[in-house]
């Protein structure tokens, strides 16, 4: 089973709509092994990273309704669906 790359319009959209500290995982191993901590990303930094990298993405994302989710909250996926 193959994944699919986000696009980076997809990418560009999230951080959009959720914004770039939510949509951007900066606790995973792929941010670590990276090392960007050291490079002091701004805003644009990370965007572009992102667009690069898509294992710096906090999963899950769903859109829904126009509207962008992240990460799993049960109480949120409630009200939500």
């Amino acid at each position: 089973m193959k994944k699919d790359t986000p696009t980076s319009t997809s990418i560009e959209f999230w951080v959009q709509n959720a914004g770039i500290d939510l949509v951007f995982n900066s606790r995973g191993t792929k941010y670590r092994t990276l090392k960007l901590k050291e490079l002091n990303l701004d805003d644009s930094g990370k965007l572009e990273w992102l667009i690069k990298e898509p294992m710096l993405l906090k999963r899950p994302i769903v859109e829904y309704d126009n509207n962008v989710l992240v990460g799993f909250n049960e109480e949120t996926y409630k009200e939500t669906f």
